[in-house]
């Protein structure tokens, strides 16, 4: 394969491409990939051959799962498509994307309009400030109203919206596109794939249309630039140029988000969209400087070439037979093939052999890169997600990718003994690739607990593990750690004293249980007067009561949240000792805490659910059922946000049940709120369950 062209910095776009599941980001990608040229073939998401959803638990899924990289070469420019997915369980790999675009496409399905994985995208490339361009997919889909679209993009992403072009027809009845800034139509032939049309006038019977809305655009453009606005009230002709330049300043400034409709099954509409993106978005020198960490304070990066070279590691796959792949961001400084670099986050050299850039799953060489551009490069030795690559003679460290916390957790369990080990490995490596995934073995529960974004993200991880590390493991949930805690004042004596020949043991000891305040945890009090237990001997009353709390006294969960007491006792100056008082302490835990009005504790879950409000009722009726209380209900745009407080015993699978109920439409996180009692019914339950996993364990054990 010949290398691929070289670009200046001023000719690419680096472009994300965000939006709900379904919405066609993908397909948008592989029609404008395609219809450039810069792809043999046009695929589908729908039988697997799609240009940037490749995995095979992609294509399994039918839906993108990993953020993405291909280019389109157009009007002599390199446009670098970033596919992020449209699902929240995915919500890291959209963060990455967002991370080093210098604009975005926001996709919206024709027939769905705005999802809340669109506003939830919005407000991530809000965050970052990135001048947008929102493109109306599948216009030749039932039940497409192009009006009713542009005015949900208006209430419920941005009052900024305009469009820039207008459909004729819709469904099946899609037949052209009328360009606001030619007031020319363009006819797509009938049955005809591949952009094919024919430039016309506007048709009579969408005159009136095209005129309303050719005003509105003008008029809303000279109103960002007081040249033109004098021009205009002086009747003057705006042209197309001025237009398109004023309409790009006012993109910059976050003012003006223009709008734009096709089909990209049939390719339709996409060649003017790249026209449009290549005159439209920035490239990365028309973008703020990215701020790096010198040894001397900060520094600015403005894309150029004559940077110190300085790139930011955005992702990082791993495929067998290829090994550990690296896509990277240039925010300063040019970079050749063969040239070696600095890996400022780890204190390392790496030596960058083989320089590509991707077209999906394939890679194309380059002998150089350009500042601003993407590009990625296979097996460095110790690079990882968010690691930044510069000259050794300029070490920089730039910000990384935000990701999201993993909030959903499962238990794994290999179904073939002794892999354990094997598992470790396999799960250290899939972080690796995914940040929003961790795993990690908690003795407390004696239970591997993987942790994720969602449950169809937990899955996708078991499928790739499955695939790469051939390890085969079984889902289950995750064990609750329950505490305990007393809720009375109570106390006991305990005393250990034994003569079996030669030295005895003896201790003796008093000690009185307190309860604290929730989260206090534990504290231990010396009120020993009169030396009747020697001082010496005071740490180990305090060690046998914290291993018998341990222990647990209605189910064996650690008990909490309490103080213990050591007042009175007694001591041998022959047979005392530390081990006799350590057993001391510990039967006078165990009666006191018998007498102490025992609980069980529960975790409980602060829970934020998004959902459009004609699921509001069943989504509360639904948390009611899980012995949640709902704390609020405010408004998140066009949704509602459910503000709850859920144990996290009943939220096991609660994604899924939240799909359903909202025809996968509504979203939530949770996070640890701290522990509460478990009502009386419920407890007995635990108390039971815990009853018999330890019988079972003795009897697995025999």
């Amino acid at each position: 394969m010949a290398a691929a062209t070289v670009f200046t910095t001023d000719r690419i776009r680096n472009v994300v491409v965000v939006g709900h599941g379904g919405a066609g980001k993908t397909t948008l990608i592989d029609a404008c990939c395609h219809a450039s040229g810069s792809s043999r073939r046009h695929g589908s998401p729908d039988d697997g051959t799609a240009l940037t959803m490749f995995t095979p638990e992609e294509v399994a899924h039918g839906t993108s799962i990993n953020c993405s990289v291909a280019h389109a070469e157009w009007m002599d420019s390199k446009i670098n498509f970033i596919d992020t997915p449209g699902y929240l369980d995915f919500v890291g790999e959209t963060r990455a994307g967002i991370r080093v675009a210098d604009g975005a496409l926001v996709v919206i399905s024709g027939p769905a309009g705005v999802e809340v994985g669109t506003e939830r995208a919005w407000e991530f490339i809000a965050e970052r400030h990135l001048p947008t361009i929102v493109f109306v997919s599948m216009m030749d889909r039932q039940n497409v109203d192009f009006e009713r679209v542009f005015q949900d993009v208006k209430e419920h992403l941005t009052a900024a919206v305009i469009p820039v072009e207008v459909p004729i027809g819709s469904g099946e009845g899609f037949r052209g596109i009328i360009n606001l800034f030619t007031e020319r139509a363009y006819l797509f032939k009938p049955g005809a794939d591949g952009d094919q049309y024919e430039e016309a006038d506007v048709p009579d019977e969408y005159r009136e249309i095209e005129q309303r809305y050719y005003q509105a655009l003008i008029e809303t453009i000279a109103a960002t630039d007081d040249n033109l606005l004098e021009h205009y009230l002086e009747g003057d002709t705006i042209t197309r140029e001025e237009a398109v330049h004023a309409l790009k300043q006012a993109m910059l400034r976050g003012d003006l988000v223009p709008l734009f409709c096709g089909s990209p099954n049939h390719e339709w509409g996409v060649r003017a969209l790249m026209t449009e993106i290549v005159e439209l978005m920035p490239s990365p020198q028309e973008r703020p400087a990215e701020i790096a960490e010198g040894r001397g304070g900060p520094v600015e990066l403005r894309n150029l070439n004559s940077d110190p070279f300085c790139a930011l590691v955005f992702k990082t796959t791993s495929e067998p037979h290829v090994g550990e792949l690296s896509l990277f961001r240039i925010y300063g400084g040019s970079l050749n093939t063969g040239q070696e670099v600095l890996n400022a986050t780890r204190g390392h050299s790496e030596k960058l052999s083989h320089l590509s850039v991707a077209q999906g799953k394939e890679r194309q060489e380059v002998e150089q890169l350009r500042a601003g551009d993407i590009g990625v490069i296979a097996k460095l030795r110790n690079t990882h997600t968010n690691d930044t690559l510069c000259a050794a003679t300029h070490p920089l460290v730039l910000s990384g990718v935000e990701f999201p916390e993993p909030d959903i957790a499962v238990a794994l369990e290999v179904e073939t003994r002794g892999e354990e080990d094997k598992l470790s490995n396999a799960l250290h490596m899939l972080h690796e690739e995914d940040p929003c995934f961790s795993a990690e073995y908690v003795p407390e529960l004696g239970q591997t607990i993987a942790r994720g974004c969602g449950e169809m993200h937990l899955e996708v991880q078991v499928e790739r593990m499955r695939r790469k590390y051939n390890i085969n493991v079984r889902m289950k949930e995750p064990r609750i750690p329950y505490r305990e805690t007393i809720r009375a004042v109570a106390e006991a004596h305990g005393r250990h004293k034994k003569q079996s020949g030669g030295r005895g043991q003896f201790g003796d000891a008093h000690v009185r249980l307190r309860p604290l305040p929730r989260g206090e945890g534990y504290r231990f009090v010396d009120a020993i007067v009169g030396g009747v237990i020697p001082g010496k001997y005071i740490p180990a009353v305090d060690k046998g009561v914290q291993e018998a709390a341990e222990r647990g006294v209605l189910a064996g969960f650690p008990v909490v949240d309490f103080q213990a007491e050591c007042f009175f006792g007694s001591y041998h100056a022959v047979d005392s000792s530390e081990i006799a008082f350590k057993i001391a302490g510990t039967l006078a835990f165990q009666e006191a805490a018998q007498r102490a009005n025992p609980v069980i504790l529960e975790p409980i879950m602060e829970v934020e659910v998004d959902v459009p409000e004609e699921f509001l009722g069943d989504v509360i009726g639904d948390l009611n059922q899980r012995r949640g209380r709902i704390l609020g209900i405010d408004a998140a745009g066009r949704l509602q946000r459910v503000h709850a407080l859920v144990p996290q015993a009943e939220l096991y699978k609660y994604a899924t049940t939240l799909r359903s109920l909202s025809q996968g439409r509504a979203a939530h996180t949770r996070r640890f709120k701290g522990y509460e009692e478990v009502p009386q019914g419920a407890a007995q339950a635990v108390i039971d369950a815990a009853k018999k996993a330890r019988e079972a364990e003795v009897a697995l054990a025999r």
